[in-house]
């Protein structure tokens, strides 16, 4: 039996709708990222009066503004690979992999007919990256890197004043610790 005629439902339909939905799923991911004038805005920054207030405003400007860090140390570990080619290469395909075996995935991952689970997927690429980073013989740069991305969050959210942020109920939670709490009058 043929099927002369019939339209093939194969890969150019698939391929746009899988683009298209890694495309929403990066502007979700995104969407979590506050505005940069909010981040830097100067009439919100101040020394803090003491160790407990700056410890304080540390664990509410990670939890409100923890993509945005993550983006700072990200373009932070970026630049430090410049001088590397090799090593810029090898985060790239890094961090391709971790879009699409971690990030932009619908379904769970299997292989050999097991479910593999998240967190595995996670330790097992956070591994790799880091395994594959250091051979490329850059471990002093990218340990710099981290540490000098590290001091600008730290630094940042010990001096950003928390005053002006709106935190919403599932940051708030994370900050806390207590996730889903309500309070009753």
């Amino acid at each position: 039996m043929t099927n002369y005629g019939t339209i093939p439902t194969s890969s150019p339909s698939t391929n746009l709708e899988y683009i298209s939905r890694a495309k929403e799923r990066i502007k979700a991911g995104l969407g979590t990222r506050r505005p940069w004038k909010v981040m830097f805005n100067f009439h919100a920054l101040g020394f803090p009066p003491s160790v407990a207030e700056a410890i304080g405003r540390l664990k509410t400007n990670a939890a409100y503004f923890r993509m945005n860090y993550a983006i700072v140390v990200l373009v932070i570990l970026f630049l430090s690979l410049l001088w590397h080619p090799i090593s810029l290469i090898v985060f790239v395909v890094m961090v391709v992999v971790w879009l699409f075996l971690y990030f932009l995935r619908d379904e769970p991952l299997v292989l050999l007919n097991r479910t593999i689970d998240d967190r595995v997927v996670l330790i097992v690429l956070a591994v790799l990256t880091i395994v594959f980073l250091l051979l490329t013989h850059a471990t002093f740069n990218i340990l710099m890197a981290l540490l000098v991305g590290a001091v600008v969050v730290v630094v940042h959210a010990a001096i950003r004043k928390t005053d002006d942020l709106f935190l919403d109920e599932e940051s708030a939670g994370l900050m806390t610790g207590v996730a889903g709490s309500s309070s009753s009058s």
